[in-house]
């Protein structure tokens, strides 16, 4: 990285501030207005676009553009499941759908970032590049005196080193979702969230989609999840390449790319894939150019991200950093959380510790994947002696009378004292039942305690209930609500 000395900078100016905060994404404005509405006098120090990745790039634009694929789907798959109805739909313009976002990505802009920070006398906006320097930061030649520095500024798509991959001129998750004209074949690069979601949208906007990845989908996930959900996705058409090692990428003579992937170690007679363009999701890397990290003594990992401690900690007294810039749990609300914690330790003596143990997590493919706590892997990798329990979507009523019954609900469970652990849904819809599995694993619940807990009927959130019952019960010898 080409960085610069951490020496003073000769300034015409030295403005002073209690806080800085590098970075005008969703950690940097969380990190601000916490701070701000401690009295303290903070600048904020944004560069490009404000906002950040989720409302501008990630999370608004994605889920937008997954529901519109969505009903296409449906109004086309699932109206069959029921008798005596029909309908159909199809993508006739998806520039219209770009537009369409785009408008809801700048109303929320606006909303939720530009037209807070008036709302703040004391937050400065400070639009720049931003260098730590002994004391503060250097922006553009302009000195802001603080001894509390926060760094949020996120990170970016990475590029996989793969031979020829950057020839081919790779989409990535922000490219792809400002295509106004669709490809008719695409490759996707990558079995995580984002490239499994952005497979399954681009298919059902009738896009030849093949999903490629080194393992497994979702490896993350429990692999009972995975195995079902790469199952749905090849139902519907996508063609699933897992288990293998990427060679090399290259243009094809028609213009489209072909990608030469490794089975077996067999690198002698690797499988040629071709599309009309391929889509890299395979991770991100942190923003931290220019940000004379080395010279200010803050720690970073391989990948170069900012190793913080629980309680948001640099390696360099004074300074603090939080979101995706640290590498961990990159999902926004975990990026606000951690910023919350360290403009409040920054402040006020470092009495926060960061905690991830009940942090929910979501993929939203359809049937979405949801999940909060330990894998049974992670708890038996922890030393725990543990039970599980495994509910099929057959047996939960909801799914029933959906007529759709894709998807399964696991518990984790410690053997001796029965408190749950982790929970994990696949289901439609599933995502809005996580936080019920959230407050229990906070709050120390047994899967005695769900099962006894009441649940409505007919709801997908029921399934936790049923799936706690699975430990001990049949429930298809159970009838309805029984128990």
């Amino acid at each position: 990285m080409d960085e610069v000395s951490c020496a003073p900078a000769s300034n015409k100016s030295d403005d002073r501030y209690d806080l800085v905060v590098v970075g005008a994404g969703s950690a940097g404005f969380s990190a601000a207005i916490t701070a701000a509405e401690e009295g303290a006098q903070v600048a904020l120090v944004g560069r490009g676009t404000v906002g950040g990745t989720c409302v501008n790039i990630g999370c608004v634009p994605s889920k937008a553009l997954i529901r519109a694929a969505e009903a296409v789907h449906h109004a086309n798959g699932a109206a069959a499941r029921f008798n005596g109805i029909e309908s159909s739909a199809r993508v006739v313009d998806w520039s219209a759908q770009i537009a369409q976002k785009d408008v809801l990505v700048a109303d929320l802009r606006q909303a939720k970032y530009a037209d807070l920070l008036p709302e703040y006398n004391n937050i400065a906006y400070r639009q720049g590049r931003a260098r730590l320097v002994d004391g503060g930061i250097d922006m553009d030649g302009r000195r802001l005196a603080a001894e509390r520095i926060i760094v949020a500024t996120g990170a970016r798509p990475a590029l996989p080193a793969i031979p020829g991959i950057a020839d081919v001129v790779p989409l990535d998750s922000t490219t792809a979702m400002s295509l106004k004209e669709l490809p008719r074949s695409m490759i996707v690069l990558g079995g995580g969230y984002t490239g499994a979601e952005l497979a399954q949208t681009f298919a059902r906007a009738g896009v030849a989609v093949t999903l490629v990845f080194r393992s497994s989908l979702l490896p993350e996930a429990e692999p009972e999840i995975g195995r079902a959900l790469a199952g749905y996705l090849a139902d519907e058409g996508i063609a699933i390449v897992g288990g293998l090692t990427y060679g090399s990428a290259r243009k094809t003579d028609a213009g489209g790319v072909a990608l030469a992937v490794i089975r077996d170690g067999r690198a002698d007679i690797p499988d040629i894939l071709t599309a009309e363009r391929i889509l890299v999701a395979t991770g991100r890397i942190p923003n931290t150019e220019g940000l004379g990290l080395s010279q200010a003594e803050v720690a970073q990992t391989s990948s170069g991200a900012i190793v913080v401690d629980d309680r948001m900690r640099t390696s360099k007294s004074g300074i603090y950093a939080a979101g995706d810039v640290t590498g961990a749990d990159q999902f926004v609300y975990m990026a606000a959380y951690g910023a919350r914690l360290a403009a409040s330790n920054a402040l006020n003596g470092d009495r926060l510790r960061y905690d991830n143990a009940t942090m929910p997590a979501v993929v939203f493919t359809d049937p979405q994947v949801a999940s909060v706590g330990l894998t049974e892997a992670q708890a038996r990798a922890a030393g725990r002696v543990v039970r599980t329990s495994v509910l099929s979507l057959d047996d939960l009523p909801r799914a029933l009378a959906a007529r759709d019954t894709r998807g399964l609900i696991k518990l984790v469970a410690d053997a001796a004292s029965r408190k749950l652990l982790g929970a994990h849904i696949l289901a439609p819809e599933g995502a809005d039942s996580i936080q019920t599995a959230v407050l229990a694993i906070r709050c120390g619940l047994t899967i005695d305690d769900l099962s006894e807990t009441i649940f409505p009927y007919l709801t997908t959130v029921e399934g936790l209930r049923l799936a706690a019952l699975v430990f001990d019960r049949d429930v298809k010898k159970l009838s309805c609500c029984a128990g």
